[in-house]
């Protein structure tokens, strides 16, 4: 029997992504993102927000995009799975940390301070497959940017 390790997570990105390559040449992205979370409290109708950090890694052509694309406060949406990594230091003391392995990235649009909005036209004749498909969505300007590879 297979086991289930998914998850969804949307934030936004706590600090620029930092691009690195393994000696073999294999690109890694690692991002952090930011999740709110807001609650009632019972003792009074004041709402309370509780604030999450993840550790976000990307592979190959998805690391690629998500370091061009990526930027501090960029609005995020990742799907994955969670990994853990255990080591000991120097003193011999276990450590582990989980995080999040993307396989799907979507951003959200970036809005600039500009004279003039963005301008988002769709020809038929620029995509030839679904109206639902999430590439029409994206090439219509919609909610999000999907990146997947």
């Amino acid at each position: 029997m297979n086991n289930l390790n998914s998850i969804l997570i949307e934030g936004n990105l706590v600090r620029d992504p930092l691009l690195r390559s393994t000696s073999k040449g294999t690109q890694i992205c690692t991002m952090c993102i930011a999740s709110n979370r807001y609650y009632k409290q019972d003792t009074n109708s004041t709402y309370e927000k509780e604030v999450s950090f993840f550790d976000v890694e990307t592979w190959t052509k998805l690391a690629e995009v998500c370091y061009a694309k990526g930027k501090k406060g960029r609005g995020v949406r990742v799907v994955g799975r969670l990994k853990q990594s255990r080591w000991n230091d120097v003193d011999g003391k276990s450590h582990s940390r989980i995080s999040i392995v993307a396989e799907h990235v979507e951003f959200r649009p970036e809005f600039r301070k500009e004279a003039k909005p963005p301008v988002d036209s769709f020809d038929d004749e620029d995509y030839a497959g679904d109206e639902n498909d999430e590439s029409a969505m994206a090439m219509a300007g919609k909610e999000l940017e999907a990146v997947a590879f």
